[in-house]
């Protein structure tokens, strides 16, 4: 084992691939569905067979989807691309090659920006965004004796996304892979989710020292279906090669998979060279033109994505930043609730309605917020109702808003006083209620009188528990003041 101070020493080098799945209902080059979960070797055809005499045909909608993501990540568009083949074999690559983007890539240099749980901000460069088909799958666990291959996935339409190589620790990684995941997901060009596999990433890892110019031997690890499994990788990679430089042994420049169960990368091949895979231009598919006035009419139909929302939800409704990261955490979140501010301008409440009671809900009840029962006009209403002092937040909180589940279409006003939850703001009835429970506690009187002003908070509990939660708060509390210095 190496110390702590020998691996500070070093300098870790990342640089992430991810494949991104498209939500399109065909495959890249066919009309196959492209679907999961459906039975094995259905959704093929002799196109995604690569049978002698078909010809591909592009999905406009992958085109798209691309310039989506390379416009919500600041890349460059390129105007005009062709495809080529990229050739190896393996068993679930039918046809023999891969169809992708090899030296036009649809988009290149772009950058994002990471929010690092310090408060850090750390800049990633984005290499290339390019187009390609995904290959089959090999199923090791189901035959004991042989790997079955399913072909349903051959054709998928993915997008590669390469950084430079500008991430320094599995942290950052996980952080990179959280925030392409949000953004693909509010673009609702892919699911984002790895354990299905339609997000998949490769982590490319070497060491050297600090300070160092040139980059140490790389390694590419594979096989991760978690965001955590590929920061555990990318941590064990870092160790194991700073480990192997310390007992001057040579790192090999190759493919690694990573053991979930034993936490650990192992071997699997020796790294391929660019020229094993023999590119050139692919024959069968036109060159793609991409107009200037598509670009800016792709880019007037994109959602607000979350670093606006973020910025816009601290900076001009001045919610805390754990308020917006909680509020933007999906889009349809973060929609619900543009919707209840519509309604309401008490912008702090709606968020602390959101991210409490209804988040709540949907949690217990294992349900998203596009099957919560309620309107975001019905919140928004409720808001103001407590804004108003007709009701209080603990009373809307504790009864009435479980009553609106059950019953969502109901006059909330009308429910409000059927439950008895309108709040009674007569000063009279109220100084009524004050002065009985200031005669049953005369000792906490003169513990108040004597300087202890918090008992303030113990006759507040009392004052509302008298009137069942009836009580205005902010008229009670004012009014006890009052009457406790005059007794």
């Amino acid at each position: 084992m190496v110390s702590e101070e020998v691996k500070a020493t070093y300098e870790a080098v990342i640089g992430l691939e991810v494949h991104a799945q498209m939500l399109t209902k065909t495959k890249a080059y066919s009309n196959d569905a492209n679907e999961y979960g459906a039975r094995p070797n259905t959704n093929v055809s002799a196109i995604t067979l690569g049978h002698p005499g078909t010809l591909p045909k592009m999905n406009k909608k992958t085109i798209e989807y691309a310039i989506k993501l390379g416009l919500a990540l600041n890349c460059e568009i390129a105007e005009n691309q062709h495809f080529d083949r990229k050739n190896y074999y393996y068993p679930d690559l039918p046809k023999g090659y891969q169809i992708t983007q090899d030296e036009t890539p649809i988009c290149a240099n772009g950058k994002i920006e990471l929010q690092m749980e310090d408060g850090t901000v750390k800049p990633v460069g984005i290499t290339r965004i390019h187009m390609e088909e995904d290959t089959g799958k090999s199923i090791h666990d189901v035959d004991v004796y042989d790997t079955l291959v399913d072909l349903n996935r051959a054709g998928t339409p993915l997008l590669e996304i390469v950084t430079e190589p500008d991430m320094r620790s599995g942290d950052e990684a996980y952080v990179y892979l959280t925030e392409i995941r949000q953004l693909v997901r509010y673009l609702e060009i892919c699911d984002g989710n790895m354990e299905e596999g339609n997000l998949r990433c490769d982590a490319n890892v070497s060491v050297r020292k600090k300070g160092a110019k040139e980059y140490g031997r790389r390694v590419e690890v594979k096989n991760m279906n978690s965001m955590r499994n590929v920061q555990r990788a990318i941590n064990f990679e870092i160790d194991r090669h700073i480990e192997a430089i310390e007992n001057n042994e040579e790192i090999a420049q190759e493919t690694r998979s990573f053991d979930a169960v034993n936490m650990r990368t192992i071997s699997m091949r020796t790294k391929e060279d660019a020229n094993d895979y023999r590119f050139f231009p692919e024959p069968d598919l036109q060159p793609i033109h991409v107009s200037k006035e598509q670009i800016a009419a792709i880019k007037a139909e994109m959602p607000e994505l979350p670093k606006a929302l973020f910025k816009k939800y601290t900076e001009e409704l001045n919610l805390s930043e754990y308020d917006a990261s909680n509020l933007i955490s999906t889009k349809p979140f973060a929609a619900y609730f543009e919707k209840v501010i519509a309604h309401t301008e008490n912008y702090k409440s709606a968020s602390n309605w959101m991210n409490g009671e209804v988040r709540s809900y949907l949690n217990q009840q294992g349900k998203t917020i596009e099957e919560f029962p309620l309107k975001p006009e019905k919140l928004g209403e409720l808001i103001n109702l407590i804004n108003k002092g007709v009701i209080s937040n603990t009373a809307a909180a504790q009864n009435l808003f479980p009553a609106l589940i059950e019953k969502p279409e109901a006059d909330i006003k009308q429910l409000a006083e059927t439950l008895n939850l309108i709040q009674d703001s007569d000063e009279d009835s109220i100084a009524e209620i004050i002065n009985s429970v200031i005669k049953q506690h005369p000792n906490e009187v003169n513990r108040y009188k004597g300087g202890e002003k918090q008992l303030v908070g113990f006759f507040m509990g009392q004052v509302m528990k008298a009137s069942k939660g009836k009580a205005d708060p902010k008229s009670a509390n004012k009014l006890m003041r009052k009457l406790l210095e005059e007794n």
